[in-house]
């Protein structure tokens, strides 16, 4: 089984809605027992707070299912027990050094990467919680979870 866990600040919005659009590409081509989804956050300001009301509202003019969640932060047990941890953008991987030390996040069992990496764009996911566009934040990460789906399922 291969283990994803989503990054990005506070798991309320570009996080879980990379979540349940993988989760829906799974199950829409069969594979979702062939995986395991989850995501978190890199700083403690939102934990235990449910999916931010316009991500989810964006989830469900795409038909996205989704269910009530609560955010957590990412742990140093997560970086072995996931295989591929997906950023939204490189200052969750700053964080992550500074929390775990850099040494040890790149040296992890998990492969860490930048989703729009997944679609060959060196570029953050821009977080719909300062700019309010949650349907560009929508498009750049379905188009990552099309690509790694692809990827991971050859």
């Amino acid at each position: 089984m291969t283990k994803i866990l989503f990054i990005c600040h506070g798991n309320i919005c570009r996080s879980p809605m990379a979540e349940f659009i993988m989760k829906h590409l799974c199950r829409e081509a069969g594979v979702e027992k062939q995986f395991e989804i989850a995501s978190a956050a890199v700083s403690t300001e939102e934990i235990g707070n449910d999916i931010y009301p316009p991500a989810k509202r964006v989830l469900t003019t795409h038909g996205i299912p989704f269910s009530r969640r609560a955010a957590r932060q990412i742990t140093k047990t997560d970086l072995e027990n996931y295989d591929y941890i997906i950023c939204a953008d490189r200052s969750n991987i700053r964080i992550m050094e500074y929390h775990f030390g850099e040494e040890v996040l790149h040296h992890s069992h998990a492969k860490v990467s930048m989703m729009m990496e997944w679609v060959g764009q060196k570029r953050d996911v821009s977080d719909p919680w300062y700019t309010g566009d949650f349907e560009t934040a929508y498009q750049d990460i379905y188009a990552s979870c099309k690509a790694i789906l692809k990827a991971l399922t050859k």
